[in-house]
């Protein structure tokens, strides 16, 4: 299904973002039995932006959406995860580019791991220990993101303790 936010953006230099209205994508997480949250993480198919990394599920924000609305939507397309399983618990511009285009990160919490079902977009979508997030081949623009996206994960981990 095709939305109003489908194309790319192009920066001066030549840069191009996925998402005429800028992107989202979800960060969900849930406790674990070790010291650290684990992560729901989507290894991309190598035909896609960045194909063969591992990102979020996430993707182009439609005009009528806000940046949950579409991290939401997106983690429903690509991972057959329901809206009503999981509690938001904040969002941040995790990327922005001259042209004015963002990438937004909403964190969302889940009790438990969740069956997941990959679309065509997802290699592989898995359950990672955030200690071990940084082992994996990261899309560029979550490498960057993910130190502060972890201690962000931290600050809830302890807070829910």
């Amino acid at each position: 299904m095709r939305g109003d936010g489908d194309g790319w953006v192009f920066d001066a230099d030549g840069s191009r973002y996925w998402g005429r209205h800028g992107a989202a994508g979800l960060l969900l997480y849930t406790p674990s039995e070790t010291s650290s949250v684990l992560v729901l993480l989507q290894h991309r198919a190598v035909w896609s932006h960045q194909g063969g990394t591992w990102a979020l599920p996430g993707g182009a924000r439609d005009s009528h959406e806000s940046a949950v609305d579409t991290a939401v939507r997106e983690a429903d397309e690509e991972a057959g995860i329901a809206d009503a399983e999981l509690t938001v618990r904040d969002e941040l511009v995790t990327h922005r580019a001259p042209s004015g285009w963002t990438y937004t990160t909403v964190i969302a919490e889940v009790a438990a791991p969740l069956a997941t079902t990959a679309n065509r977009e997802s290699v592989e979508l898995r359950w990672v220990s955030a200690d071990e997030v940084g082992d994996l081949a990261l899309h560029p623009a979550f490498a960057v993101s993910w130190p502060e996206l972890r201690s962000k994960l931290s600050a809830f981990s302890q807070s829910d303790t």
